[in-house]
C-alpha cells in the first residue's frame, strides 16, 4: 500500500543558515553608520526618519537581542553593547529631523534664538548680491531672501542637532539595554514559575 498521505505530511520548517540573520544585522549596522555620516552634513531632512525606522526594523527583525543564557560574562556584555548601540544609532537617525524642528523635543534655546539672526544676515546677503537688480522685482527679491534665510536657519539648527545627536543615540541605547535586560530577566523567570505551578 502506497502511503502517500504520510509522505505528503509537511515536516518542520528548515532552520535558517547560521550566518543569515547575523549578516542582515551587520548589513543594517553598516548602512546605519554610512547614512549617519553622509546625512550629518547640512540640514536634516525627513528622509532620515524613514531611513532610521527602516534600519531599525531590519535590525530588530533580523537579529535577536542577546540572552544571558546563551552568552556568558563579557561575551554577553559585548553583544548587548553592540546590539543596543546600533539601535541607538537608528533611533538617532529617525529623530534628527524632529530634533531640528521641534523645540519641545530638543530645546537648545540659545541656538533657536541666535539662528534667526543668521537668517536675517542671509536676507541682507541676498539683497546685496542682486545689487541694482533688487529694485526691479520686489517679489523675486522677497522669494530669494526667504529661501536664503530658511537655508541659513536650517543649517544653523542642524549643526547643533548633529553635535547633540550622539547624546540622544546613547540615551536610546541605554534604554534599549535596560529593556533587553528586563525582557531577558522576565524570560528566565517565566519557565521557572510554570514548572513550580
Amino acid at each position: 500500500m502506497d502511503d502517500r498521505s504520510h509522505r505528503a505530511a509537511p515536516g518542520p520548517a528548515p532552520a535558517p543558515a547560521p550566518g543569515v540573520t547575523s549578516r542582515a544585522g551587520v548589513l543594517g549596522t553598516a548602512l546605519a553608520a554610512v547614512l549617519a555620516f553622509s546625512l550629518s552634513s547640512g540640514s536634516w531632512q525627513w528622509f532620515s526618519t524613514y531611513l532610521g525606522l527602516t534600519l531599525l526594523a531590519v535590525v530588530l527583525s533580523s537579529t535577536r537581542p542577546p540572552a544571558r543564557a546563551t552568552d556568558a560574562g563579557s561575551g554577553y556584555a559585548r553583544s548587548l553593547a553592540a546590539y543596543t548601540l546600533v539601535i541607538g544609532l537608528c533611533v538617532a537617525l529617525a529623530l534628527a529631523p524632529a530634533m531640528q524642528r521641534w523645540a519641545w523635543l530638543f530645546p537648545m534655546p540659545g541656538t533657536r534664538r541666535d539662528c534667526p539672526r543668521l537668517g536675517d544676515y542671509a536676507r541682507l546677503q541676498a539683497q546685496a548680491s542682486l545689487g541694482d537688480l533688487a529694485a526691479r522685482d520686489g517679489a523675486a527679491l522677497a522669494a530669494a531672501q526667504g529661501e536664503q534665510a530658511r537655508h541659513a536657519v536650517a543649517d544653523c539648527l542642524s549643526a547643533t542637532t548633529t553635535l547633540w545627536l550622539p547624546v540622544y543615540a546613547l540615551a536610546a541605547a541605554l534604554l534599549a539595554a535596560l529593556a533587553v535586560r528586563l525582557l531577558d530577566r522576565g524570560g528566565r523567570r517565566g519557565p521557572s514559575r510554570s514548572v513550580e505551578g
